[in-house]
């Protein structure tokens, strides 16, 4: 690890959050001898999780709220991703001429290795970052997984030595923390990129431009691993002067990547072509996991994983926890924890992955996002929706009444209420899914808190 010296250096951690990035960083600083404070919005009750694994440490906190005096007297500011560039406090640190950074920024800085894949795009970056690191497991043991995954960086770092393998997935608010310093992985996965964040993001263009940084500032020998059948990929404006690019299909036949030839998986390069698994080797469902099959596998194949280890691992691979989890089968009903959907195009390829009558648990947080196409395929494949309230419940209402006028719609006011009343209207052969399409934020502290509540209500089922 390069030298810091942070002995005594007053830091202002923004946002301490229950994600984990927060107490990753806090916890790093106050190791290594910096005056830590810690503010964040959110109440010491909200925060308890987080507060617990930080217990003991010479750290202030100041809950509740922001202080101005704070971001007047630091030395060095790290910002949550979830903290928007405009926020007023982050004005107040632009004034008084202090340096603003994030922890993945800070992380990049002090890694050892540059042996480092990064992983970005709207859907299935947890699977594939999963995916990949166990592939690149299988050959070298040390490899390490950190990021938007729900580990910190800094729970790793220590850990890492000069060519440690690192894979790290990041979101489009961390990506713009790396683009600070003009920095890019060297291998750089695009996943795919669908409408989310617009309530943060001034449009669609803007958000695809900040999930570019992934591969902005590559240099000449770098790799990038992008989503052929995503067309905003494809467009020139968005992959020009890129030179060493893979693509990934499930619908195309591609020069140079991963794609399918009846019930096989291709991965071709310089025009010779390795059959690399075949479609029954998969245990996860879903077209969407196919995707992220192929994304996986052209990452391990780029970075000259044996195409065995990718079958083994291929082979063993069950899924993530809240993703098309299948959480409890009772009366011959099965009950899905996809929890992570937490937008249209992610609910919609879930509910395109069953053929059996859904009762689909939905609705939350508003992200400004357009419920349209969603609306068409509940309207198909649903036989009753049941909406979580939230700032978004009421939209996703009536652009489903407008497509499907018979189709019974109960709004509830707790994940119990939701459970139950689905357990009610379920019959043999019947899938519950939780599914939301919108984001966590009122009715639970977020995505995986709203996952978990669901999970134990299922469980409380006789």
């Amino acid at each position: 690890m390069k030298n810091l010296n942070l002995k005594n250096k007053k830091i202002l951690v923004m946002g301490l959050g229950l994600h984990g990035g927060g107490v990753g960083i806090a916890k790093f600083l106050a190791e290594n001898g910096a005056q830590v404070t810690v503010t964040d919005l959110k109440n010491k009750e909200t925060l308890a999780p987080s507060l617990k694994k930080l217990s003991g440490l010479p750290i202030r906190f100041v809950l509740g709220e922001h202080r101005g005096q704070d971001f007047q007297n630091a030395d060095l500011i790290i910002k949550n991703p979830g903290v928007p560039d405009d926020s007023p406090y982050l004005a107040i640190a632009q004034k008084n001429k202090i340096p603003v950074e994030t922890d993945v920024g800070l992380f990049w800085e002090l890694c050892p290795s540059k042996n480092i894949i990064g992983i970005t795009g709207t859907k299935g970056k947890s699977t594939i970052t999963t995916l990949i690191y166990q592939m690149i497991k299988t050959e070298n043991p040390d490899a390490k997984i950190a990021g938007n995954i729900r580990v910190s960086p800094f729970e790793i770092l220590e850990k890492i030595g000069k060519n440690t393998p690192v894979i790290l997935e990041l979101s489009s608010w961390q990506l713009e923390g790396l683009a600070i310093h003009k920095i890019s992985p060297p291998i750089a996965c695009v996943t795919n990129i669908f409408p989310d964040h617009l309530n943060r993001y001034q449009n669609m263009e803007a958000y695809a431009e900040a999930k570019k940084n992934i591969f902005k500032f590559q240099k000449s020998a770098d790799y990038v691993i992008m989503n052929y059948d995503n067309a905003i990929m494809r467009e020139p404006s968005f992959c020009l002067n890129l030179k060493r690019i893979y693509w990934f299909s499930r619908k195309e036949k591609i020069d140079r990547g991963a794609f399918l030839r009846k019930e096989h998986i291709i991965f071709k390069e310089k025009k010779l072509e390795h059959h690399i698994a075949s479609l029954a080797d998969l245990k996860i469902p879903g077209v969407h996991n196919l995707e992220n099959v192929l994304a996986a596998i052209t990452v391990a194949s780029v970075y000259g994983i044996r195409r065995s280890n990718i079958q083994k691992v291929l082979r063993e691979f069950n899924g993530l926890p809240s993703r098309l989890e299948l959480v409890r089968e009772i009366g011959g009903v099965k009950y899905y924890n996809d929890t992570t959907a937490t937008m249209p195009d992610a609910a919609i390829a879930a509910l395109q992955t069953f053929n059996s009558p859904i009762i689909l648990i939905a609705g939350g947080a508003d992200k400004n996002l357009d419920f349209e196409n969603l609306a068409k395929i509940i309207a198909k494949k649903a036989k009753y929706l049941i909406l979580l309230s939230g700032t978004a419940t009421e939209t996703l209402k009536k652009a489903v009444e407008k497509n499907a006028l018979d189709l019974p719609i109960t709004i509830v006011r707790s994940m119990a209420e939701a459970v139950l009343l689905a357990q009610k209207q379920a019959r043999e052969n019947d899938i519950v899914l939780l599914s939301p399409a919108c984001a966590s934020f009122g009715m639970f502290q977020n995505e995986f808190d709203r996952g978990e509540q669901f999970n134990q209500e299922v469980y409380k089922l006789k």
